[in-house]
């Protein structure tokens, strides 16, 4: 099973890595479009700034190689707020796999941004999900949404309710960390692989 991570400038990407070792694979970290394209699944994770991100996914023709992805691929945290329509931090267009806007919460009495630890998912659809029971809890750490939609395949409430996981067609994206969720990330992780 050939898996690719792709490489860009996001933190994050070794906890990645370890996590899929974890669950038996050896993954791939490349920015080559050409290896990304061959491979069996791509993974695109992230933890940073969207604008910024985006910027560097467009001067390296990234973006372009996304999108024309027909393997699966599963976005986490930035990855997932960038496949979508349009972000508010820095007012940025992403990548426009999802049809949907990503906001920024707004703190509510007390509950602070950004949405750090531990929370349930919910309304819990698809392949992602085999095994993982309604209201498990997974690992945040974001302080922008995806707003609900048709291709929202779970959600979670904290401020408002949100989109937890994303998918449409080939593409699948979560908010949550997988590989800091203990057993019910590693078994998204798996679910992911086993598409």
């Amino acid at each position: 099973m050939n898996v690719v991570v792709i490489r860009y400038q996001a933190g994050n990407i070794q906890s990645v890595l370890f996590a899929l070792e974890r669950v038996g694979l050896s993954p791939t970290l490349s920015s080559d479009p050409e290896v990304i394209a061959k491979a069996d699944k791509v993974i695109f994770p992230g933890v940073g700034e969207a604008s910024s991100t985006m910027k560097e996914l467009r001067s390296s023709g990234l973006d372009k190689v996304i999108v024309n992805l027909k393997q699966p691929v599963l976005g986490i945290c930035l990855g997932l707020q960038l496949m979508c329509k349009h972000s508010e931090e820095g007012n940025t267009d992403c990548l426009n796999i999802f049809d949907l806007k990503v906001k920024k919460f707004i703190p509510e009495g007390n509950m602070k941004v950004p949405h750090v630890g531990w929370n349930n998912i919910e309304n819990l659809k698809g392949p992602l999900f085999k095994g993982v029971n309604e209201n498990s809890f997974v690992y945040y750490v974001h302080s922008f949404y995806a707003e609900i939609g048709k291709d929202t395949a779970a959600t979670t409430n904290y401020i408002n309710p949100f989109s937890a996981a994303l998918v449409k067609n080939n593409f699948y994206a979560i908010q949550s960390h997988p590989e800091k969720s203990g057993d019910v990330g590693e078994t998204i992780l798996k679910n992911f692989i086993e598409l």
